[in-house]
């Protein structure tokens, strides 16, 4: 009886290990625990094989997800070793790896669970399980300057709301920094952004008529005045010589004035010389006032002498400037010899260049009745006109060339024509115009 107890107890070490394999649910992969002889079986493969019995007929382990169908390659070359067995740490998506291309921040615990159930060598072994890393979110300003990501700023509702991140933080502890702070050279530099700090201010007061007439007082005329200047001034329109081809003279034209912007005293002077003897002379005494814009009222007293009888006369006129600057003259005289006589004179400067200037000047004289002694008769007179062409070498000198022809009409033709003048004559002219 010796032999059968002992073939039976060769037949039960034979099948011990098949009935491990039933009691394992069926996990071939154990099978290979014999080629590590020797070693001890861990208390997480007893564990894992009493898992298997608990879980019966689906096949799945304690851990989630891993079916018990799932392929043994891996856990093969491990089975059996002493110690406990932990899973491989896993890395975190960073946001560098996510900046790059590599990886998708959040998707690590999807994956691992859509993972098959032998992509884990380690896993069903019983051991502590270690949690993977959480992956740093967090935007440093080195990652945010190479546009990786994009840098948060601090909520204004924390602890320190009202500050602003130093643009040259995030290697060590950031500080908060006073919105405030910054200075002219990191402004300079778009690192930051001054602010100015509310200052109250006093609103405009409404204008008030009180206030329009403080600024714009009314004026007792329609000139602005100047104070007490007085300007004093000599000016010689004409100081020339002439020739008409039978006979030479020269002849004269000037005025001086001296007063203000509104009242002004004026003494004029003009005359001819023919022939080395003095054919005719005036002068003149006015007073004149501003009576509106580049317009005056004048009044005064005038003297002639000459070949004629000599006689005085009260005139009184207007003088200005006429709209495009044409300059003037319109006086009326009165006094001795009976009568009334005006002369009326205009002229303009043509400005070629701001040296070169042609101004032509006519010249009419009217009378109310005939002086027989002067050479004189009523209506109209005599009318002049001429053009000079003067080179300013400066405003207070000008050489000129001109023409000046001369002619008489009506009643003071026949007289002159009963005298033996003529009633006509152009003549050349050469002189000098300034002022002082």
């Amino acid at each position: 009886m010796s032999r059968y107890p002992r073939a039976l107890a060769l037949l039960l070490l034979g099948l011990a290990p098949l009935a491990a394999t039933a009691r394992e649910g069926g996990h071939p992969q154990h099978a290979a625990h014999a080629e590590h002889a020797g070693h001890t079986l861990q208390t997480g493969h007893a564990d894992h094989a009493r898992t298997a019995d608990r879980t019966g007929p689906t096949g799945h382990d304690a851990h989630s997800g891993r079916a018990s169908g799932a392929p043994p390659a891996a856990e093969a070359g491990h089975a059996g070793h002493g110690g406990p067995i932990h899973d491989a740490p896993m890395q975190g998506c960073t946001p560098a790896h996510a900046a790059m291309g590599h990886c998708t921040p959040g998707q690590s615990a999807d994956v691992d669970a859509q993972a098959p159930a032998g992509s884990d060598p380690h896993r069903g072994h019983g051991a502590a399980v270690a949690q993977p890393p959480q992956p740093d979110t967090r935007c440093t300003p080195r990652h945010a300057a190479m546009g990786h990501c994009t840098q948060e700023r601090p909520a204004r509702d924390d602890a320190h709301a009202g500050a602003v991140t130093h643009p040259h933080q995030g290697d060590g502890v950031r500080e908060p920094v006073p919105v405030d702070a910054c200075p002219p050279e990191h402004a300079a530099m778009g690192h930051c952004t001054p602010t100015i700090a509310a200052v109250p201010r006093e609103p405009i007061p409404t204008l008030t008529d009180a206030d329009r007439a403080a600024a714009f007082p009314a004026l007792s005329h329609p000139h602005m005045a100047h104070g007490a200047t007085t300007w004093r001034r000599l000016d010689i329109d004409h100081l020339e010589a002439w020739d008409d081809g039978d006979t030479r003279g020269q002849s004269w034209e000037g005025k001086a004035s001296w007063g203000g912007d509104i009242h002004r005293a004026w003494l004029r002077s003009s005359g001819e010389r023919t022939g080395g003897h003095l054919e005719s002379a005036q002068v003149e005494l006015r007073y004149s006032r501003a009576v509106a814009r580049w317009w005056d009222v004048v009044g005064g007293l005038r003297r002639d002498w000459g070949d004629a009888p000599s006689r005085t006369r009260l005139g009184v006129g207007v003088q200005g400037i006429a709209p495009y600057m044409f300059e003037v003259s319109a006086i009326a005289y009165a006094g001795e010899g009976g009568g009334l006589a005006a002369e009326l004179e205009a002229e303009y400067d043509l400005r070629f260049t701001n040296r070169l200037v042609l101004q032509p000047m006519v010249e009419v004289e009217l009378n109310s009745k005939d002086d027989p002694r002067r050479g004189i008769g009523h209506g109209l007179s005599e009318v002049e006109a001429g053009l000079r062409l003067r080179y300013e070498v400066t405003r207070r000198f000008a050489p000129y060339l001109g023409v000046v022809h001369e002619r008489a009409f009506g009643r003071t033709a026949d007289l002159h024509a009963a005298d033996g003048e003529a009633t006509r004559e152009t003549r050349w002219i050469a002189g000098i115009k300034l002022w002082f």
